[in-house]
């Protein structure tokens, strides 16, 4: 008799579950110890100075996924946002698997290639937005969904055992295309056919009722564009088609040329030319131009709308960009929300703005954003077209899900709750958690990969208290060979009774050495280990922070 499970159909996130940002699933079918997957998203987080110093992006760590490679089928890519396909570049060396993406995605992700160095060549198979693919027991199938970005997707997974709708991220908008339809008899036939379980988008929750339109953006930015006095300035994410082509009508419609600015920005903008989502718009202009445009015939379209130090709207806020100034009378326009962590960063630009005369507008002040997801109405109606056995809500920090299992309780239908790198049972049976792999993050630093922590915190500490170096040399009879050298950064010069910091460093480390034992003093790591406690808590004492105190020992 065999001991061996019937084949299983489970839902493994090593990204994006209690958190917002890279996305990462993994969907196997089959027994346990011979399962088949394929991988949905395989997105970024971005790091910033205060919690991740060093640190510009952040991956899910795949060791599970890298140890399965030979049993992956594909990477299926839901869009082209950075934190569905942004760590593609970095982690399909580690996996050489097939990747399935719509044109506008592929494109994309070939002119990012393009643009970074030693970037791998990767072979995408394109398939069309409401198009099909198979890979071993699992048929998907393309939705087309309401989003942000042209070609948003969510996906119609079909194995042996049932269906499963991955909803990537969507929303539902009625009054405008631009941004996409989510065909509601599309989702009602798959409702109709039996949905095993939804792995839902959580990201607004929180928030009743429907999300507002993107034509209630376009009206609201003709307006801001047409009445501006002078210069107009919009900054948006790079990846909203669909909001450029809002701006760009609105600045044709008010006799003003369109200058582009920002790689990101650009790079975007041709591919969704290639791609056709910006026919009929005419072609925007260089910078070098922008200085010859009279003031109420100009509109700038940059980034930098989440106030990256480097980007563009930084550089023209501290008027420091070799081609672009804005002055008095000039409008700033932010069509964007702050992603929570880019307050200070964003903040700083809009004082900077408004320090030098010129006006800003948020989303504070008029209707210049919509969010891209669903609100629980939105989430509500889709329900009621899928008629699911289960909801399994993703993406998203704990409120998120947690308003979304409520959600799910509301309307009777049964919560699966997972977390990354928990292996959630879809089939057979009610959703179960049947086993957990490793699951983190992985940081790129520099050119490199690494899953440790320890330098980021180090540095953490270093900003926080910085650095005491001491290096000493001791002969063979256990006494010092000369004077401590010590080097001290990121400390005050004295303490508060004007004793300097060298000498209190200085004097702790020989009080110290004097009173170790002789016959351990011929021990380095024993003479470093209390050396660094002992300075540690001296400088404490007349500081009140104790610093990062790297000690160097030799013998001679």
């Amino acid at each position: 008799m065999s001991l061996e499970r019937p084949d299983e159909l489970v839902f493994l996130p090593l990204g994006g579950v209690g958190e917002i940002g890279m996305n990462l699933g993994l969907y196997g079918y089959g027994p346990p110890k011979n399962r088949k997957w394929i991988m949905v998203d395989c997105g970024v987080t971005f790091g910033n100075q205060a919690e991740t110093p060093g640190i510009d992006l952040i991956f899910p760590d795949i060791r599970f996924a890298e140890a399965e490679k030979h049993n992956i089928l594909a990477l299926l890519l839901t869009h082209a946002h950075e934190d569905h396909y942004g760590a593609v570049l970095d982690l399909w060396p580690r996996l050489k698997i097939p990747v399935v993406a719509t044109p506008f995605t592929a494109n994309l992700l070939a002119a990012k290639r393009e643009g970074e160095k030693n970037a791998p060549n990767i072979p995408v198979q394109v398939v069309a937005p409401d198009g099909k693919v198979a890979f071993g027991p699992f048929s998907i199938e393309f939705v087309p969904v309401a989003h942000s970005i042209p070609e948003a997707n969510a996906l119609a997974i079909r194995t042996p055992a049932g269906l499963v709708v991955h909803t990537g991220d969507w929303k539902m908008d009625k009054k405008s295309t631009t941004s996409g339809v989510t065909d509601e008899a599309k989702f009602r036939s798959l409702g109709d056919e039996g949905v095993i379980a939804v792995i839902g988008d959580s990201t607004n929750a929180t928030r009743p009722g429907h999300s507002a339109s993107e034509l209630d953006v376009s009206q609201a930015i003709f307006e801001l564009i047409k009445s501006a006095p002078a210069r107009v300035a919009v900054t948006t994410f790079a990846s909203h088609i669909p909001r450029i082509r809002t701006v760009a009508e609105a600045a044709l419609a008010a006799g003003r040329e369109i200058v582009v600015v920002g790689r990101a920005m650009e790079r975007t903008v041709q591919v969704a030319r290639e791609t056709g989502w910006l026919d009929g718009v005419p072609e925007f202009r260089s910078t070098d131009v922008f200085g010859y445009l009279p003031p109420e015939n100009a509109l700038l379209l940059l980034t930098g709308s989440q106030g990256e130090g480097r980007a563009a709207l930084a550089r023209i806020a501290q008027d420091d960009h070799p081609e672009i100034s804005l002055g008095p009378r000039d409008r700033v326009i932010f069509s964007s929300r702050t992603i929570p962590g880019n307050e200070r960063e964003v903040n700083r630009i809009i004082n900077n703005l408004i320090d030098r005369g010129i006006e800003v507008v948020t989303d504070r002040d008029a209707m210049v954003h919509v969010s891209g997801h669903p609100r629980r109405g939105e989430m509500e109606e889709m329900y009621s077209w899928l008629r699911p056995q289960a909801i399994v809500p993703v993406h998203g920090e704990p409120l998120h899900l947690f308003e979304h299992e409520k959600l799910a309780n509301s309307l009777g239908v049964t919560c699966g709750k997972v977390r990354n790198g928990q292996m959630l049972r879809l089939y057979p049976g009610a959703p179960e958690i049947v086993d957990e792999v490793p699951s983190g993050r992985l940081f790129k630093d520099g050119n490199l990969l690494t899953l440790s922590e320890e330098p980021v915190r180090e540095r953490k500490r270093l900003g926080f208290a910085g650095v005491v170096t001491i290096a000493i040399a001791i002969d063979n009879r256990g006494d010092l060979a000369g004077d401590p050298e010590i080097a001290l950064s990121g400390l005050p010069a004295e303490d508060s009774e004007g004793e300097k910091f060298d000498d209190i460093v200085h004097d702790a480390a020989l009080d110290t050495f004097e009173n170790l034992p002789r016959n351990r003093r011929r021990d380095p790591e024993f003479v470093a280990e209390a050396l660094r406690r002992a300075v540690r808590a001296e400088i404490n004492v007349g500081w009140g922070k104790k610093p990062l105190v790297q000690v160097l020992v030799v013998t001679v």
